[in-house]
């Protein structure tokens, strides 16, 4: 349902949560969040066009959030890479429809409708404190992203 390009923006903004204030190279949240590089880069672009994400040159530069993860919403960031499209008149193009959508499209629109209220009601705070047993793909403070096994040698 969602692009690759929310899943990574998404990963991206989790990262730079768990480690706010401290800034992040670009390198840094590719190999955190296992993002290929060059498009984490025009991800992190879009981020920053939208006013999630700020880019700072130099010694100590780097990413971060323009918003504090209790301030940003998850519907925010979906919105600033890949927004997501509402029905708002037949997507046929049926001239009889127009705004009047058919059964079909209305309960696809109230769909739509009911992921911005959830990704609108949810911030980014809420997401990486929420206990999980999974282990987390990005590294949280203190903790390795990946469970190492035993070596076998």
């Amino acid at each position: 349902m969602f692009s690759q390009t929310v899943e990574y923006a998404l990963r991206a903004v989790c990262h730079l949560a768990i480690v706010a204030p401290n800034s992040c190279t670009t390198e840094e949240i590719a190999t955190s969040t296992r993002v290929p590089l060059a498009y984490l880069s025009k991800v992190l672009q879009g981020l920053a066009r939208a006013g999630v994400v700020r880019s700072q040159r130099g010694i100590g530069g780097g990413m971060s959030l323009i918003k504090s993860p209790e301030e940003l919403t998850i519907l925010e960031v979906v919105n600033a890479v890949d927004p997501i499209q509402r029905i708002h008149t037949c997507p046929l193009g049926i001239s009889t429809h127009g705004v009047r959508l058919c059964p079909l499209h209305r309960r696809l629109d109230n769909a739509l409708k009911g992921v911005e209220e959830a990704f609108g009601g949810t911030t980014l705070a809420e997401v990486i404190a929420e206990p999980s047993e999974s282990v987390p793909l990005c590294e949280f403070p203190g903790k390795s992203a990946i469970k190492k096994e035993p070596s076998a040698d």
